[in-house]
Protein backbone atom coordinates (compact mmCIF):
# COMPACT_ATOMS: atom_id res chain seq x y z
CA UNK A 1 0.00 0.00 0.00
CA UNK A 2 1.49 3.37 -0.71
CA UNK A 3 1.08 6.32 0.30
CA UNK A 4 -1.07 7.85 -2.39
CA UNK A 5 -3.75 4.87 -1.78
CA UNK A 6 -3.41 5.98 2.04
CA UNK A 7 -4.03 10.07 1.08
CA UNK A 8 -6.88 9.21 -1.36
CA UNK A 9 -9.01 7.02 0.61
CA UNK A 10 -8.04 10.21 3.30
CA UNK A 11 -9.87 12.13 1.06
CA UNK A 12 -12.95 10.23 -0.27
CA UNK A 13 -13.44 10.03 3.58
CA UNK A 14 -13.33 13.74 4.31
CA UNK A 15 -15.29 14.15 1.27
CA UNK A 16 -18.10 12.11 2.08
CA UNK A 17 -18.01 13.32 5.93
CA UNK A 18 -18.66 17.07 4.92
CA UNK A 19 -21.30 16.34 2.46
CA UNK A 20 -22.83 14.15 4.59
CA UNK A 21 -22.98 17.46 7.17
CA UNK A 22 -24.33 19.36 4.19
CA UNK A 23 -27.17 16.97 3.39
CA UNK A 24 -28.23 17.51 7.28
CA UNK A 25 -27.49 21.20 6.75
CA UNK A 26 -29.66 21.38 3.73
CA UNK A 27 -32.49 19.36 5.27
CA UNK A 28 -32.38 21.84 8.49
CA UNK A 29 -32.15 24.86 6.27
CA UNK A 30 -35.35 23.64 4.33
CA UNK A 31 -36.81 23.38 7.40
CA UNK A 32 -36.59 26.42 8.88
CA UNK A 33 -37.09 28.42 5.35
CA UNK A 34 -33.43 29.34 5.48
CA UNK A 35 -31.38 29.79 2.03
CA UNK A 36 -30.55 26.18 1.35
CA UNK A 37 -27.24 25.08 -0.30
CA UNK A 38 -28.02 24.59 -4.10
CA UNK A 39 -28.13 21.18 -5.92
CA UNK A 40 -25.22 21.91 -7.89
CA UNK A 41 -22.76 22.40 -5.13
CA UNK A 42 -24.14 19.32 -3.62
CA UNK A 43 -23.50 17.28 -6.85
CA UNK A 44 -19.96 18.88 -6.96
CA UNK A 45 -18.99 17.49 -3.65
CA UNK A 46 -20.18 14.23 -4.46
CA UNK A 47 -19.08 14.07 -7.85
CA UNK A 48 -15.45 14.92 -6.26
CA UNK A 49 -15.49 12.02 -3.80
CA UNK A 50 -18.00 12.76 -1.29
CA UNK A 51 -20.79 10.25 -2.63
CA UNK A 52 -20.68 7.90 -0.10
CA UNK A 53 -21.32 10.43 2.46
CA UNK A 54 -24.04 11.81 -0.01
CA UNK A 55 -25.73 8.85 -0.05
CA UNK A 56 -25.55 7.86 3.80
CA UNK A 57 -26.65 11.77 3.90
CA UNK A 58 -29.80 11.13 1.71
CA UNK A 59 -31.02 8.04 3.45
CA UNK A 60 -30.08 8.85 6.74
CA UNK A 61 -31.79 12.72 7.00
CA UNK A 62 -34.54 11.61 4.09
CA UNK A 63 -33.12 14.78 1.85
CA UNK A 64 -33.17 14.56 -1.89
CA UNK A 65 -35.01 11.22 -2.22
CA UNK A 66 -37.32 11.94 -4.77
CA UNK A 67 -35.00 13.41 -6.82
CA UNK A 68 -33.92 11.32 -9.71
CA UNK A 69 -30.73 13.02 -9.99
CA UNK A 70 -29.56 12.14 -6.34
CA UNK A 71 -31.70 8.80 -5.72
CA UNK A 72 -30.01 7.36 -8.94
CA UNK A 73 -26.71 9.36 -9.18
CA UNK A 74 -25.70 8.95 -5.94
CA UNK A 75 -25.41 5.47 -5.96
CA UNK A 76 -23.40 5.05 -9.01
CA UNK A 77 -20.87 7.79 -8.40
CA UNK A 78 -20.33 5.78 -4.83
CA UNK A 79 -19.86 2.02 -6.96
CA UNK A 80 -17.37 4.26 -9.38
CA UNK A 81 -15.65 6.44 -6.65
CA UNK A 82 -15.02 2.43 -4.79
CA UNK A 83 -13.53 1.02 -8.76
CA UNK A 84 -11.49 3.76 -8.53
CA UNK A 85 -10.16 2.96 -5.28
CA UNK A 86 -9.93 -0.31 -5.44
CA UNK A 87 -7.69 0.33 -9.17
CA UNK A 88 -5.71 2.87 -6.58
CA UNK A 89 -4.98 0.27 -4.33
CA UNK A 90 -4.34 -2.31 -6.73
CA UNK A 91 -1.73 -0.43 -8.61
CA UNK A 92 0.01 -0.03 -5.15
CA UNK A 93 0.45 -3.26 -4.58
Amino acid sequence: MTVAAVWLSAYVAVMSIALMGMMGADKRRARLGRRRISERRLLLWALLGGAAGGWIGMRLFRHKTKHRMFAVGLPVMTVLHGVLLAAAFRMAG
